[in-house]
């Protein structure tokens, strides 16, 4: 054993290495010697043996069972049970510990058996959450920080957490806009977005290092807390600025071994799929539409029946190329496993998990390769605790993963837009005789997602952390001190193989032998291409060294911490970033009612200038419990907790966007020389003259005065807590953040600057409401209930964006407005032949509409309003038009009922103020592609203008056979609200009988089945409105239906 503590603490082994002694420890665990039975008493004692459960009767293993007044203590193993000798004398009591139950107090008066119920923990005052670099008592959390059960987080059919934040806890903004595997495209962000310029993106943290939060596993989390306000995250000074998600993993208890398994099996389908016309229809819609424009028709009856009936696919082909290049379904299988325990010495926690994923695209089978998609993931997490001295800790975290992905070797979201652009009847998939065809510069969508070859992309990483926790008590009571260092590395390998088919030109007919008439397009090569590939990767390593002090004075609780750090991260670049600091914290409670904090982060970062690298960001807090006054004694049963807490403080965001090293100047080698000679030829400085020599000219302006986005944050609180059943959480806040790194718009060329500085000159506001509802019951020993629902609301302003004074408070002005407002003209109906003289002229009083080309405007085309009031629509009638592609509003909601063995629980999530503008292409409307381009939504096509419909008001404007510039223009007529409501998950589980498992040694067993997606309430029909697109046409999010076991060992 010695040996094998020498190896883990030499911390600057190879990370292969530190695995190997890992491993060895944790082949060892099981031998080494568990925490005694009884420990040797005096000659006259009694052995008293007991069950200890939770309320559910439920045996609980692991829990430390102490003789008061000494060190004799005792574990309760597999089935709860303990044996403990203990004095044969009157008065002695036994003490019984768990985490996550409160402690217990039980007198043995000289019973030899014992039977103890523990209560699961709900004391706020004894209650641990972890806050970041520390924990603290749930009491006395005065800042904006949630948490969440990390079962709560693991639902649908996804692996990456980002996608299930939204909904499930307040403040978190967030949006999924792909269900493409390993390309989801979601993001969130906690209480919005509030800068124009760096990053939005919250500092993730994991067992306090900065690491992805996609490639954890749901199963590697013990807690997972979020830290919203500057009170919780100031100490992160300039990365603290977009608040803070803090994970910590699961570690060892005291125990036997405890074995858990859970897999599950998923299938899956898109949510919703647009629909277009089919080819006989949307051929007799083009003739409808020519013979409207005075046009000749494209296409003949016969063309039209023999398409319909189906006559001959090759020469009359219907082709749905959505339906072409997607699979009805696509498969899912997760899985993990877990093993801790551990004894006084030393306790262990391993986690392993397995994630499987098919893609929907299409493939062909009979090529000699497959391109299916193919996304695996196998993570790995041990964790060892290991109590060198009775007053010193060693810590070792081991973790990783390992990732392979293969896919088709194609833009996924350029193939959907192929498949929207692509008309029905143009050509089949693929000829009977196994001819790909295509058109001149056109693509054949199936060709592109099934032919092309493949890609396999391979990216591992390995999380090493080593920390050492010092208890000085006896320098001085409640003083502990803690060193850590990690060390990441991330590698990520792509390789691909290209093909090229031959392809051909679309038939024309048949020759007298039936075969199909076509010429060839462009010869191909039936064999994969040479391998092509890139390597990459990044390496972190984090140091950390802390002082704790933790001690009760009288009435007062103080907690204090002062902290150092430093960071380097190198991704491969000429310089490393780095960042350094120290934080501190000074907290005090006196009497469980009145609670004063302090934070400061004093940090900085090395993207700024030497002298000006560091900033300090200060946060205040106080806190009252209310309830814990003696005047509401009485009113206890009713309001069992009432608190009030408010914050004010700074932090900082060093990702302030655009270059590194800003502060810095630029050259750049792509000025012309000066011109030399009689004959004018250019070669200065340049060993081609014919090619003009290579000048030097400015660049990028340094910024002298660089420095980080700062941002001031206040919040008001209120949690309430009714009946011991009801807690409402309401905090409202503002934001207001300035110093955003911003390119200057407004100094005049004349001053000799060659590109416009830039500078730290904008600033944004954010403003919003947060609601959280929580319901929980116990009804009877059958029967239990809960129920949820959170609320968030945040709005940003622009307050300054380098305007010009006459542009601002106009409908051209970004200040004032929210962060990427939508832009466009404003639309008021479409025209009426009231609008129009009798020669087809606009009437008196009309402004006039610029910019629809060679188009003649008629009843049906769009009217826009003439914002300026210039007498036409221009240009600089479009401006800002409200609303934004990200939601300002967000809201989730769901239960769990509980009856004997069943359990049903269901989570539906929301979005609100949400808009986007569709189309702005001439293919989106139907018929604007004429025979060459488009297809025609048959979502309410009958919604449309026309000579025997001609409401002003309807869905799609006059369409026309070809473009038509005026109708497809950017304005409110396509903005469309893309608010919903989605039933996120419905579960129904079964826990197995125990009489059924006890002959197979299996505590518990549970099976489900659950559906992720299921449906979607919106006004917007033509796709599903959360896809991040203007026409539809991107990989769909997905819908399951997963089936599900957790066995218990």
């Amino acid at each position: 054993m010695k040996k094998q503590l020498t190896k883990i603490c030499h911390f600057w082994l190879p990370a292969s290495s530190v695995m190997l002694c890992s491993l060895t420890m944790l082949m060892a665990a099981p031998l080494l010697p568990q925490a005694p039975a009884a420990v040797a008493q005096s000659v006259q004692t009694n052995q008293v043996t007991g069950l200890v459960t939770d309320k559910q009767k439920e045996p609980l293993i692991g829990v430390t069972v102490t003789l008061v007044g000494t060190e004799t203590r005792a574990i309760t193993d597999a089935d709860g049970m303990f044996r403990i000798n203990v004095p044969a004398k009157s008065g002695t009591t036994l003490e019984f510990n768990y985490i996550g139950f409160a402690s217990k107090q039980v007198k043995v008066n000289g019973s030899r058996l014992l039977n103890v119920m523990l209560e699961e923990e709900t004391n706020e005052f004894t209650e641990v959450v972890v806050t970041g670099y520390t924990s603290q008592k749930k009491a006395s959390i005065i800042g904006a920080i949630e948490t969440i059960k990390p079962a709560e987080l693991q639902f649908g059919s996804t692996r990456t957490l980002s996608n299930n934040l939204a909904g499930k806890l307040s403040g978190v903004i967030g949006i999924q806009r792909s269900g493409e595997p390993g390309y989801d495209d979601s993001n969130f962000w906690i209480r919005g977005i509030s800068t124009f310029s760096g990053s939005n993106n919250p500092l993730i943290l994991v067992d306090g290092v900065e690491r992805d939060l996609d490639n954890v596993d749901v199963a590697e989390i013990e807690s997972f807390s979020i830290l919203k306000d500057a009170s919780a995250s100031a100490m992160y000074g300039v990365r603290g600025a977009n608040g803070v998600i803090v994970i910590t993993t699961k570690r060892g208890k005291i125990g036997a071994p405890q074995v858990s398994f859970h897999v599950e099996h998923a299938i899956n389908q898109p949510t919703q799929l647009p629909k277009f016309l089919n080819a006989p229809d949307y051929m007799s819609l083009l003739n409808e539409l020519a013979a409207q424009d005075r046009v000749a028709q494209p296409f003949t009856q016969q063309q039209i029946d023999r398409t319909r009936s189906g006559y001959d696919p090759d020469l009359y082909p219907d082709v749905n190329w959505v339906d072409a290049i997607t699979k009805d379904y696509a498969y899912t299988t997760r899985g993990n496993l877990e093993v801790s325990g551990g004894s006084d010495f030393l306790r262990y926690s391993i986690v392993t998990s397995y994630f499987k994923e098919t893609g929907l695209l299409e493939q062909d089978k009979s090529l000699v390769f497959d391109n299916a998609t193919n996304n695996q993931q196998y993570n790995l997490r041990t964790n060892i605790d290991m109590d060198v001295t009775k007053t010193t800790m060693l810590r070792v975290n081991i973790g990783g993963y390992l990732n392979r992905f293969k896919k088709q070797r194609c833009n996924t979201n350029d193939a959907f837009g192929e498949a929207f652009r692509t008309l029905p009847f143009v050509h089949p998939a693929r000829y009977s005789d196994g001819a790909i065809p295509v058109i001149s510069y056109r693509a054949n969508p199936w060709r592109t997602v099934t032919q092309q070859g493949y890609d396999f992309i391979t990216s591992s990483k390995i999380q090493t952390l080593f920390s050492v926790e010092q208890d000085l008590k006896m320098i001085l009571p409640g003083l502990k001190a803690k060193g850590l260092f990690s060390f990441d590395r991330w590698n990520r390998s792509r390789r691909s193989r290209t093909a090229k088919p031959s392809t051909v030109f679309p038939a024309t007919g048949r020759d007298e032998e039936g075969n199909l008439i076509y010429s060839q397009h462009e010869a191909g090569d039936e064999s994969l291409g040479n391998e092509q590939g890139n390597e990459y990767g990044n390496t972190r390593v984090y140091f950390e060294t802390d002082l704790m002090y933790n001690h009760r004075f009288g009435k007062t609780d103080v907690d204090a911490m002062l902290l150092y750090n430093q960071q380097a991260y190198d991704d491969g670049s000429f310089q490393d970033y780095r960042k350094q600091g120290i934080a501190g914290r000074l907290s005090a409670t006196y009497d469980n009612r009145y609670v004063a904090e302090f934070n400061f982060g004093y940090n900085g970062s090395e993207n700024f200038a030497k002298g000006k690298r560091f900033g300090f960001f200060p946060s205040v807090a106080v806190g009252w419990l209310l309830s814990e006054e003696p005047f509401m004694e009485k009113l206890k049963p009713i309001f069992h907790k009432i608190k009030f807490r408010a914050s004010i403080g700074q932090a900082g965001d060093d990702n302030i966007g655009g270059r590194r090293f800003a502060y810095l100047g630029t050259l750049k080698t792509d000025a012309e020389g000066y011109i030399w000679g009689t004959n004018g030829q250019r070669n200065y400085g340049h060993n081609k003259p014919e090619e003009g020599p290579m000048g030097i000219s400015e660049g990028e302006i340094g910024v002298e005065n660089l420095t980080w986005e700062t941002v001031t944050k206040k919040n008001l609180g209120i949690e309430v807590g009714l009946w011991n059943m009801l807690d409402l959480n309401v905090d409202i806040f503002s934001e207001k953040r300035k110093n955003i790194f911003m390119e200057r718009s407004i100094i005049p060329t004349q001053t000799g600057f060659v590109k416009a500085p830039w500078a730290n000159f904008g600033q944004v506001s954010n403003k919003g409401l947060e609601v959280t509802l929580n319901f929980h019951k116990q009804w009877n020993k059958d029967l239990f209930t809960s129920a949820y629902g959170n609320f968030t609301y945040a709005k940003n302003r622009v307050d300054e964006k380098d305007e010009p004074e006459a542009l601002k408070g106009t409908h051209r002005s970004a200040t004032g407005r929210s962060m990427n407002e939508l832009w466009g003209l404003v639309a008021e109906r479409l025209f009426t032949y009231d609008d129009f003289n009798a020669d087809g002229t606009l009437k008196d009083g009309i402004p006039t509409q610029d910019g629809v080309g060679a188009a003649i405007l008629h009843p049906g085309d769009i009217k826009y309003v003439d914002v300026d009031g210039d007498g036409a629509i221009t240009e600089a009638d479009e401006g800002y038009i409200g609303g934004t592609e990200d939601p300002r509003i967000v809201y989730g909601f769901g239960g769990v009922i509980s009856y004997k063995n069943f359990d049903f629980n269901f989570f539906f999530q929301g979005t609100g103020d949400m808009y986007r503008v569709i189309g702005n292409q001439p293919y989106f409307l139907p018929g604007g592609g004429t025979t060459t381009e488009g297809n025609a939504y048959s979502y309410n096509l009958d919604d449309r203008w026309t000579e025997t419909n001609q409401d002003p008001y309807a869905f799609w404007p006059r369409l026309t056979y070809g473009p038509n510039v005026n109708n497809y223009r950017r304005s409110t007529w396509w903005k469309k609200d893309m608010s919903f409501l989605r039933c996120k998950t419905l579960e129904v589980g079964y826990t197995l009988p125990k009489s059924w498992l006890q002959s197979f040694y299996v505590k518990s067993c549970r099976v489900y089945v659950s559906g992720n997606n299921l449906f979607c309430l919106s006004s917007f029909k033509l796709w599903d409105p959360e896809l991040g697109t203007n026409d539809g046409l991107k990989y769909p999010m997905n819908r399951s239906v997963m089936f599900g076991i957790d066995i218990n060992f």
